[in-house]
């Protein structure tokens, strides 16, 4: 699965490197939580949570259905 979501997060890289950001793979625990860490710009946005929800998470669980959480650490 951890291959799956790297090959999802590297469709959304180029949005985020456009911005000065990024986003890093931490952990995939055994119950479907994808743990995160953004970082460069995208680490103190005022909009990371709601890119983190309705960007990184969504276009994650269309890709990898197994996942049930996107968290930001």
């Amino acid at each position: 699965m951890r291959e799956k979501i790297e090959q999802a997060l590297d469709k959304i890289r180029p949005m985020l490197m456009a911005d000065g950001g990024n986003v890093d793979l931490v952990e995939v625990t055994d119950d479907g939580v994808v743990k995160l860490k953004l970082t460069g710009t995208c680490g103190c946005c005022p909009m990371s949570q709601m890119t983190l929800k309705m960007g990184i998470e969504k276009l994650l669980k269309e890709e990898v259905p197994e996942i049930k959480e996107v968290i930001a650490i």
